[in-house]
């Protein structure tokens, strides 16, 4: 098995493992974080209703690295959510590794008010 195959195996491994225990409801809707190379993403969902309740993107906001680009993004996002009513929320990780930009969105929004 070649290297590019054995790291993807590993992510998809990882998300089904985190998939398989994590569901949005409407009381703790999920916080799900998807990271490019360029840009992050984040929304929260509704998995009963299969709907975004509230989302966000990195796009528009400066900082000086990527890392603070990821916890501006947690607090714009618990604004958001501030905003629909929403106080607290599973973190879904997705396969990322929680750490680097994955873990300062979840600061971010810890920092912004929603409880994880």
């Amino acid at each position: 098995m070649n290297k590019d195959k054995a790291k993807q195996l590993g992510r998809e491994r990882r998300a089904a493992r985190i998939g398989a225990k994590l569901h949005g409801t409407p009381e703790r809707p999920r916080l799900s974080v998807f990271k490019s190379n360029a840009y992050l993403f984040a929304q929260i969902i509704d998995d009963t209703a299969g709907k975004t309740l509230v989302s966000a993107h990195s796009k528009g906001l400066k900082a000086d690295n990527k890392t603070a680009i990821g916890f501006a993004l947690g607090q714009a996002l618990a604004a958001k959510a501030k905003a629909a009513g929403i106080s607290q929320v599973v973190f879904d990780r997705g396969s990322n590794l929680y750490h680097g930009r994955v873990k300062a969105v979840a600061d971010g929004a810890r920092a912004g008010g929603l409880q994880f």
